[in-house]
């Protein structure tokens, strides 16, 4: 019986979730997700391996990601044009714990996209959190192989993945997230999408929380606490992981004078639509 009741429990809850939300609406969220190109010690001083940024909307029971490449050029306030992935490291080199709030105001100043919380994580936590919700299902839409895929002691390997559905763990959904060489940057942020959106698919089974709220507490930096996460929980899961996904990629790009910079006439129509 006893059994009975704990195998039942994630259902019951999130039957209770789903009615409370229904009941109490929450606001629409802006969740800015960086991941660091940091390997050892090197800490928050570090560049943005890649830049995304979530909107979580229960009003319309809709999540969008906007990816950023981290090769564009952008006005980085005080520090004039960069490329977008240099403003975490510019605040952090600059005075600790100032790198997030830059990049924020970086993306608000740049995109109009108003940031409400962030996740800040490296190659570690991205894997940790890959394996807190127990590895992702991926549809890999080709084959990739990587002949110089980078390593932590700053070697390379070869990696190959296979096109179909796949089980992925963390170390592998990080290599997946990550390898470049056989395409470009921005069918890496696609991936990056990809994998995101089958995290969250798993993460809004309650049996997973506990797993992920010690990662977060342990491997993440976040803004973000287990209410926020409830609260967003019954919206991700009426989604069913069909999330409105766009990578800035040569379609949203101009040719600028030190590099790419964003077609904001291009980019606004999905920004308006997704993030206001």
């Amino acid at each position: 019986m006893i059994a009975g009741i704990v195998s039942a429990f994630p259902v019951l809850f999130c039957g209770v979730m789903t009615l409370g939300y229904l009941l109490i609406p929450q606001p629409s969220m802006n969740i800015l997700v960086m991941g660091m190109d940091s390997r050892g010690n090197e800490g928050a001083v570090a560049r943005t391996d890649s830049i995304m940024v979530v909107n979580i909307n229960p009003d319309n029971a809709r999540i969008s990601i906007l990816s950023i490449p981290r090769g564009l050029w952008v006005d980085v306030p005080g520090y004039g044009s960069q490329m977008i992935n240099t403003a975490n490291f510019l605040g952090e080199a600059n005075q600790a714990g100032t790198g997030i709030p830059l990049l924020k105001q970086t993306i608000e100043q740049n995109f109009g996209i108003p940031i409400d919380n962030y996740i800040r994580m490296d190659f570690a936590g991205f894997t940790d959190m890959i394996d807190a919700v127990g590895g992702v299902n991926i549809d890999v839409p080709y084959v990739i192989e990587d002949f110089s895929y980078p390593t932590e002691d700053y070697g390379t390997i070869q990696i190959r993945f296979e096109q179909g559905q796949q089980w992925m763990d963390g170390e592998h959904a990080l290599i997946y997230a990550r390898t470049r060489h056989s395409d470009d940057d921005y069918r890496r942020a696609e991936r990056q999408q990809q994998v995101l959106s089958a995290f969250v698919g798993r993460a809004v089974n309650p049996v997973t929380w506990a797993n992920l709220l010690f990662v977060l507490n342990q491997s993440v930096e976040t803004d973000l606490n287990v209410f926020d996460l409830i609260a967003v929980a019954p919206t991700a899961g009426f989604t069913g992981g069909n999330f409105n996904r766009l990578v800035i990629d040569r379609e949203f790009i101009l040719a600028g004078t030190n590099g790419p910079v964003p077609n904001y006439v291009a980019i606004t129509p999905f920004i308006q639509e997704n993030f206001q």
